[in-house]
């Protein structure tokens, strides 16, 4: 039994490759929000007297972390725009994080003849 699990992990089959392309994408389009919500982010935040933003640096440090944790000890943000551009990373995340799970899901459960 436990060789024939052994072999099943060295199996390289069409589900393998629909899973890696789904990871693959979602991480590429991930990175493309992450750029673009950096981007706005700045766009909005940087300048803002009370606020954490004062470089692009900052900005992507705060994208990529309301992407990966959905938080940020950053008190941004503070304007309209950066908020409602905070919803939309935390959306995405979310999204993305089920979409992976629902992927690994099938990709498990697929894998077991009935």
């Amino acid at each position: 039994m436990i060789r024939e699990e052994l072999g099943r992990l060295s199996t390289w089959g069409e589900r393998h490759r629909r899973l890696l392309a789904r990871i693959t994408i979602a991480l590429a389009v991930t990175l493309f929000v992450d750029l673009v919500g950096a981007i706005l982010v700045w766009y909005f935040e940087h300048g803002v007297e009370s606020g954490d933003i004062h470089g692009f640096g900052d900005a992507v440090f705060f994208s990529t972390v309301q992407l990966l944790t959905v938080s940020s000890q950053i008190k941004n943000p503070l304007t309209v725009g950066g908020r409602i551009v905070d919803v939309f990373l935390e959306i995405w995340a979310l999204f993305v994080v089920t979409a992976i799970a629902g992927s690994f899901a099938a990709f498990f459960g697929s894998s077991d003849p009935g």
